[in-house]
């Protein structure tokens, strides 16, 4: 039996038919497409999703690049399970998407890209929007995705669109594989009409591996992790993907073992987990970074060691030894670790079944993490009880901290934001915290929390924005508004760029280019208060911190998306310290001695971590 359908149209049906299956739990992978259609895709997957009666709902993004952050985010509040695909025309429209891909490979979160691609006949080229290369006529811009996709493909034939679309559900499905996956799609062969066997459109289940580690493996990392006085657990991303969080919990309390944690697994413990040693690494807390210089073993689990992580490699002892569990070999194998290459949850609970009779590490070491982890917990207090006009950035994170209570998450990609919340924010728990700070893209921010609020519309979504990535991305709100997806927006302003500007006053940059300001120094005559609301949000302006915990309570409780405009001091530094150093180069010369002279001090405590996990 076969179907008569365009090539769109049988994209759309083959999308709509796929399922992820894990722990007997199924649901479709699919939640939607978004896009924005011109000459490319109009007459293709334009005129397929109009038509189609499939439960593919599609959405109407305002920016290419920010549709696939908000894929890439409902991805990462899915655990993976499930993501979104994204349609452009040929040309501008497709290498928008470029840097939203980058940042889906990087944090290893599926996406499916399908952008419009010129003629595969050529009869009418060069069309419009098409660069020509003189090398070939085989080439185009969609060929830069190659570099930032897991799998590219380019369908010059509807005979060779099955194939391809299974290899794209493959790598989307495979958690060891998964990143952006780019199918480029020719104008005129989207609209061909091809007759398609039935059963490329039956419901199709893709079941999510948990690799179980090797046993010769197991014994190694067991006898390693035994022989250690002061191990320390670093919490990745992976441990919250893979629903490891119960086993880390177990894991932890039964053998004593402190948890620090990553950008992306901060929450894998909530807070107040008397195991829970908070932040590690360079926008780290002080009780996990001492912990780190001390610790004689780091367990990883799930994490691909990024320079914020290891405060580029000086917070770890230079003789100390790495066990890392890892799905993946690439990132188990960092630092000179012991490979434990498994799902998290599998490797945890195997690692624990081979300690015998085992009985953790001794209760002294248990203890001073607890009074570490307490006098972090009175710094963090401090920097929340702040007040000022304008209030600062500290305790604009405490405030949104109480309001987003137990069912809240947070949103935020970059500035001086992420370093603060990844050292502040107190997470409720696996989900609670959503900081993309593998790529951290300005203008991740509103898209971003587009994507979890609609991976998890039960939970209510605060997403932290500062002045530099709201302008960048800023008309997503209107997406929110014309969806009807409620966001709670804290955009805070001040005037520039915090994070650069504090950087390069530290490496004699003099601040140059990090204010938004006329160039004698004068404020612009910019209200962003005014432009939320003219996209449509409803808008609360707060001056104090009182002002801004009021403005919460009636953001939270209404229907629809709220921006709560605040004003911060740039030229603060209000955050308790971590502690840590992050390594950018200084120059050489041109700058003030002391500088390259700290500069260097710093770099000789970088190790590079050779020392073999086990020996004999």
């Amino acid at each position: 039996m076969t179907t008569r359908l365009t090539v769109a149209q049988a994209v759309v049906r083959f999308l709509a038919h796929q399922w992820s299956e894990r722990d007997s739990v199924q649901r479709r992978f699919f939640g939607g497409c978004t896009g924005i259609f011109g000459h490319g895709n109009v007459a293709g997957l334009g005129q397929a999703l109009a038509t189609s009666t499939e439960n593919l709902p599609y959405h109407l993004s305002r920016n290419e690049q920010a549709m696939v952050h908000t894929a890439a985010a409902y991805a990462r509040a899915a655990n993976r399970l499930a993501t979104l695909a994204c349609t452009t025309s040929i040309g501008p429209g497709a290498t928008n998407m470029i840097t939203g891909a980058a940042g889906a490979t990087i944090n290893r979160l599926p996406v499916l890209l399908l952008p419009g691609d010129i003629f595969s006949t050529r009869v009418a080229g060069p069309v419009l929007q098409e660069l020509e290369d003189q090398r070939s006529y085989d080439i185009s811009v969609n060929d830069c995705f190659k570099p930032v996709s897991r799998y590219w493909d380019r369908i010059n034939r509807p005979e060779q669109l099955p194939s391809a679309l299974l290899a794209a559900m493959r790598v989307l499905t495979d958690p060891a594989e998964t990143g952006a996956v780019t199918i480029a799609l020719p104008q005129d062969v989207q609209a061909e009409a091809y007759d398609w066997p039935e059963e490329l459109f039956a419901d199709r289940i893709w079941h999510i591996p948990r690799p179980r580690p090797e046993r010769a493996a197991v014994f190694r990392a067991a006898q390693l992790v035994k022989s250690a006085a002061r191990p320390l657990i670093v919490a990745g991303g992976g441990t919250i993907y893979s629903d490891a969080t119960e086993q880390l919990r177990l894991f932890a309390e039964t053998y004593g073992i402190p948890v620090a944690e990553t950008q992306a697994g901060k929450g894998a413990l909530p807070y107040g987990h008397p195991l829970a040693v908070g932040a590690i690494g360079a926008t780290g807390t002080t009780a996990a970074n001492a912990l780190a210089r001390e610790a004689d073993l780091i367990i990883g689990v799930g994490t691909r060691y990024s320079d914020f992580t290891t405060a580029s490699r000086t917070i770890f002892a230079p003789d100390a030894r790495f066990l890392n569990i890892n799905i993946t070999a690439f990132d188990a194998a960092k630092l000179s670790g012991l490979q434990l290459v498994a799902d998290a949850r599998e490797g945890l609970a195997e690692l624990a079944e081979a300690f015998g009779g085992w009985r953790g590490v001794p209760g002294d070491y248990r203890e001073r993490a607890a009074e570490l982890t307490r006098a972090w917990d009175a710094a963090v207090d401090a920097a929340y009880a702040l007040e000022g006009s304008p209030p600062p950035q500290s305790a604009v994170i405490g405030a949104v901290n109480t309001a987003a209570a137990d069912d809240g998450v947070v949103v935020c990609a970059a500035g001086s934001m992420p370093g603060d919340l990844h050292k502040l924010w107190r997470p409720s728990g696996p989900g609670s915290y959503h900081v993309e700070y593998g790529y951290s893209c300005m203008g991740y921010e509103i898209a971003g929390g587009l994507g979890v609020k609609m991976a998890a519309p039960e939970r209510e979504v605060f997403v932290l924005v500062g002045d530099g990535s709201y302008l960048m991305m800023a008309q997503e709100l209107v997406t929110a508004i014309s969806e009807g997806i409620k966001l709670v927006v804290v955009l805070v302003d001040n005037s520039g760029f915090a994070s650069i500007g504090h950087l390069s006053e530290s490496v004699g940059a003099q601040r140059l280019g990090t204010s938004y300001a006329y160039r004698d120094g004068r404020p612009l005559p910019v209200d962003l208060a005014a432009n939320a609301a003219s996209l449509g949000a409803s808008v609360l302006r707060a001056e104090s911190v009182a002002e801004l915990r009021k403005a919460l309570d009636t953001a939270r409780a209404a229907a629809e998306t709220t921006v709560i405009y605040v004003r911060t001091d740039r030229m603060a530094d209000d955050a308790p310290s971590s502690e840590a150093w992050w390594d950018v180069p200084v120059a050489q010369v041109g700058t003030p001695n002391a500088m390259r002279e700290a500069y260097e001090a710093n770099k000789l405590s970088q190790h590079p971590h050779l020392t073999p996990p086990v020996t004999g």
